[in-house]
């Protein structure tokens, strides 16, 4: 059997940790065929837009994607390509587990879930200027809005991934003590939810900041986090942070009609073509987009394989404190999985 799907392998460093992934994929037998496609800065270059048709139709085709990282423009330019294809393709639910690799840091056993609202929120980006006398731009208005239905949808997302991953407790993370109606909305709609899975899975409640501040103190209190789109950006980086940085940190977009895995950092174009990038976060995400699709035995031979590279043989890139290149990563990989 094969699966077709989409692949994008964006722009900066996303080319080269893209092909490392692919190798890996080939060697483990993945069933994967690959249609290329192109996104973001590269998108403009092939197709004259950063989200061009031809990659929205391929996915429409697959229903099923992975993708490097594409670049956004900071205050300005095209908006980003990212949230365009969450929107685009329903994907309502952003899942970002942050867990252990390498033993003996900071914190270690880590091995936390975080599931982020995709469509709402703040990301909803419904934003214009107000002008106030000369000055066309003189305040900048931004409008969130939660909605009841996809409340209800993402939190029982969150709740039925705890069942089906042996879980044993969500975390609702809000602000309702101040944006009352905007997240007290989520929090309402959690703790009703919640009665649905009582005995059988943990239902407990924060404020986001006063989880940030646990999450650094004492983090192994919690299991999966599920929260609204702002607070779950910033939460999952600071996860990645407690594990060993964004390198290693996979994420998947899951819709009812589709889904796409990714690495969720940046493009890095400051050591794109050096050969030193970690391709670890978008092997992550394969290693998910494996799971997705039944795959269950290969994900689990993967990330052993993984867990065998780092920390028996201690091959790790530069941001891990290691001293190998992408391509020696790779090699010292796939011989793992080759064994």
């Amino acid at each position: 059997m094969t699966i077709e799907a989409t692949l994008i392998p964006g722009d900066g460093i996303g080319p080269e940790i893209i092909d490392a992934t692919t190798r890996v994929l080939a060697a483990l037998g993945a069933p994967f065929t690959w249609d290329v496609q192109q996104a973001g800065i590269a998108g403009i270059a092939a197709h004259g837009s950063p989200l061009p048709n031809e990659t929205l139709d391929s996915i429409r085709r697959t229903r099923l994607a992975l993708k490097g990282p594409l670049t956004t423009p900071v205050g300005g330019g095209f908006k980003s390509v990212n949230v365009a294809l969450r929107q685009e393709f329903s994907l309502f639910a952003n899942v970002r587990p942050a867990r252990t690799l390498i033993p003996g840091g900071r914190f270690d056993d880590i091995d936390i879930v975080l599931v982020r609202e995709n469509l709402e929120g703040f990301y909803a980006a419904l934003e214009h200027y107000i002008p106030v006398g000369d000055d066309a731009q003189a305040i900048a208005m931004s409008a969130g809005f939660n909605s009841r239905a996809e409340c209800r949808r993402i939190i029982t997302f969150a709740f039925e991934y705890a069942l089906a991953n042996g879980r044993r407790k969500v975390t609702i993370v809000h602000k309702a003590n101040i944006l009352k109606i905007l997240t007290g909305l989520f929090l309402q709609v959690g703790r009703d939810v919640a009665q649905d899975y009582a005995g059988r899975v943990e239902m407990d409640e924060r404020i986001v900041d006063a989880c940030a501040m646990q999450l650094v103190m004492n983090p192994w209190q919690f299991d999966v986090i599920v929260t609204t789109n702002l607070f779950g950006d910033i939460l999952s980086d600071l996860l990645a942070g407690l594990v060993g940085g964004l390198g290693l940190a996979p994420g998947a977009n899951i819709g009812e009609h589709a889904a796409i895995f990714e690495a969720v950092h940046g493009s890095a174009p400051d050591i794109a073509g050096q050969g030193s990038a970690n391709p670890l976060a978008v092997i992550g995400a394969a290693a998910m987009m494996l799971d997705h699709v039944g795959c269950i035995d290969l994900a689990a031979r993967l990330r052993e394989a993984v867990r065998l590279t780092l920390c028996v043989d201690a091959v790790r890139t530069r941001d891990l404190n290691g001293e190998a290149t992408t391509e020696a990563f790779t090699n010292a990989l796939l011989r793992r999985i080759e064994a």
